[in-house]
C-alpha cells in the first residue's frame, strides 16, 4: 500500500508504504530528474522527493513546468506502481498536482488568472492604472524560457555601471536563474503585468507577447536574437496579409532597435517596417564574453576534463517540427572525432524535446547561456542558425551540416545570401564528410579567407565593448537614471 502528500513547507512530494523498502523513488522529466531521500528499515517506508534541481552547478531550482513520471523501483529494478491521487497543490514557487505516476508542475500562477478571462482582467488592470513609471527595466529573453542573449549582457552591465536602476526579469516559471539582484516576474502572474506596465525601459529579444500598449513615456529596446541568414518576417515566403500586418505591428512597438552590423541594419529595418526610427549598430552585447578569460570555469561545471576537445552541435529549429533535428548519431559522431560532443537545441524545441545522451555527448540545451558555450567550444557544428555570426568572433573552427539544404532554402525559409560559396567553414551533408572536416588539419589554412572576409562584414563592431557602448546610449538618452 502506497501513500502520498505534498509538503508545502519543504516544497516535495513525499511516498510513503508497508512492506520493503525501494531501491530508489525518482521524479524524471524531460529536462530534469529527482531522486528521492529514502528511510525506514522495518515494516513501513518514506521517500521524500524536492520538487527542486540544481543543474549546472547553480542553485537549487523549483522543477520546470512540464508532465513527469514518479518512477519507483524495488532492489531487482522491478517498477512498482503508483497510484496516489493529490488534487492541484500552490506552493510558493510552483503548482503541483498527481494522477497515478503522473506528477503535473506548473508556474505559481493562481489558476483564477491562468486563463484567457483572467489575463484580460490583469491586462485591463495595469493597462489603465494611474500613476508613474518606475525607474526600472523589463527584461525579456526567447519569451521567457532563460535569462540569456543581449538582455543579459545589457543587464550584467546596467547592474555594474548603475546599481539603482530596478531590474525586472521575465521568466515562464522559477526554474529560470536570473541574474543577482534581479527580481523574477513570472509571465502571466499579476507581478509580470505590473512590472511590464510600470518599467521605464523594455529590453527584450524577440515579439512582445500578449497585447501590448506602450504607456507614455516607456521605451521599447528591441535588440533581437541573431542576424539572418534565414528569411524574416516580411520576407519570409508564403506570408498571408493577415500574418504581414501583425508583424507591421510588432514593429511600431520598438523605439529602438540594434543590430549586429550594418548587414543586419538593413535586413532587419526591411523585414520589420522599421522605417524612421533608430537603429543601433554597436556589435552584440552577447558576444562580449567571447573574447574573454579562457572558459576552465565552464568546463568544469560541465563535467569536461581540460584535455578533451568540444564540439558544439548547436541546430537552429525547424519550422515544420518543434523538436531538435536528429540528422546525427551523436555518441557515434563523439567516437569519430574524438570529441566530448555538447548538443544545443534551439529555445523554440525546449519545452517539447528531451535531453540527449549517450557516451561523450552532453545535452545543454536548457544551459542558461549559450554563448558561455560558444566560449568553451573548440568547435561549432551549426547548420542555418545565427549562431554562425557569433561564434566567428573567437576565430575558432566553425563547420555547417545541411543535409536538409534545399528543402530547408526552397520550401520553409530561404535566405538572404548564397551560404554555400560564403562559408567560413567546410559544409557537409553526411555524417561521414562533417567528421571527416573536423578532423581534416588543413581546414583552418583552406579557409582563412573566407573566413577573414566574413569576420570583416558581420563582425566588425563584435569588439568585447558592446555592453558598454550600449547601455552608455541608454543611460545618455534617459531612458533610465542611473540613480
Amino acid at each position: 500500500m502506497m501513500q502520498a502528500l505534498f509538503d508545502p513547507a519543504d516544497e516535495a512530494l513525499v511516498l510513503s508504504g508497508s512492506g520493503p523498502r525501494p531501491a530508489a523513488v525518482e521524479i524524471v522529466g524531460a529536462r530534469a530528474h529527482v531522486s528521492a531521500r529514502i528511510t525506514g528499515r522495518g515494516r513501513t517506508w518514506r521517500a521524500v522527493a524536492s520538487l527542486r534541481a540544481a543543474r549546472w552547478g547553480g542553485p537549487a531550482l523549483p522543477l520546470p513546468a512540464g508532465e513527469y513520471e514518479i518512477r519507483v523501483t524495488d532492489a531487482g529494478g522491478v517498477a512498482l506502481e503508483v497510484t496516489a491521487e493529490l488534487p492541484l497543490t500552490m506552493f510558493p514557487t510552483l503548482r503541483a498536482s498527481l494522477a497515478g505516476s503522473a506528477l503535473t508542475i506548473g508556474p505559481p500562477i493562481d489558476p483564477a488568472y491562468d486563463s484567457g478571462e483572467g489575463q484580460d482582467a490583469l491586462e485591463r488592470r495595469y493597462a489603465t492604472r494611474p500613476g508613474g513609471l518606475e525607474n526600472a527595466v523589463f527584461f525579456e529573453s526567447f519569451y521567457g524560457r532563460n535569462a540569456s542573449c543581449n538582455p543579459l549582457a545589457i543587464d550584467r552591465e546596467l547592474a555594474r555601471v548603475a546599481p539603482g536602476v530596478t531590474r525586472y526579469w521575465s521568466v515562464v516559471d522559477l526554474s529560470v536563474p536570473v541574474p543577482d539582484g534581479a527580481i523574477a516576474v513570472v509571465d502571466g502572474s499579476p507581478e509580470w503585468w505590473r512590472a511590464r506596465g510600470s518599467a521605464r525601459l523594455l529590453v527584450v529579444n524577440d515579439w512582445l507577447r500578449r497585447r501590448f500598449a506602450r504607456r507614455r513615456g516607456q521605451v521599447v529596446l528591441q535588440t533581437w536574437h541573431g542576424t539572418p541568414l534565414k528569411r524574416l518576417a516580411l520576407h519570409r515566403p508564403g506570408f498571408d496579409p493577415r500574418r504581414a500586418a501583425a508583424v507591421v505591428r510588432e514593429g511600431r512597438r520598438w523605439n529602438v532597435l540594434m543590430a549586429q552590423s550594418p548587414y543586419g541594419a538593413r535586413i532587419l529595418r526591411k523585414a520589420y517596417a522599421f522605417l524612421r526610427r533608430p537603429i543601433w549598430v554597436e556589435g552584440y552585447p552577447r558576444n562580449d564574453v567571447l573574447l574573454a578569460g579562457d572558459g576552465t570555469g565552464i568546463r568544469s561545471t560541465l563535467g569536461i576534463a581540460p584535455q578533451e576537445k568540444i564540439v558544439l552541435y548547436a541546430p537552429t529549429w525547424r519550422d515544420d517540427r518543434d523538436r531538435i533535428v536528429d540528422f546525427l548519431d551523436l555518441p557515434a559522431l563523439a567516437a569519430q572525432i574524438d570529441a566530448v560532443v555538447l548538443v544545443r537545441g534551439h529555445s523554440r524545441t525546449l519545452a517539447a524535446g528531451a535531453d540527449a545522451s549517450g557516451p561523450r555527448v552532453i545535452d545543454v540545451s536548457a544551459y542558461p547561456d549559450i554563448a558561455q558555450l560558444l566560449r568553451v567550444a573548440d568547435v561549432l557544428v551549426t547548420d542555418y542558425s545565427s549562431v554562425m555570426f557569433d561564434f566567428t568572433v573567437t576565430g575558432k573552427p566553425i563547420h555547417f551540416f545541411t543535409p536538409d539544404l534545399d528543402h530547408y532554402r526552397g520550401e520553409l525559409r530561404g535566405f538572404y545570401f548564397d551560404l554555400a560559396s560564403r562559408a567560413p567553414g567546410p559544409v557537409s551533408t553526411t555524417q561521414d564528410e562533417l567528421a571527416a572536416a573536423i578532423s581534416d588539419p588543413t581546414v583552418g589554412e583552406r579557409f582563412a579567407d573566407r573566413y577573414a572576409r566574413w569576420r570583416e562584414v558581420f563582425n566588425g563592431r563584435d569588439d568585447g565593448h558592446a555592453a558598454q557602448r550600449v547601455v552608455a546610449r541608454i543611460l545618455d538618452q534617459g531612458f533610465v537614471d542611473r540613480e
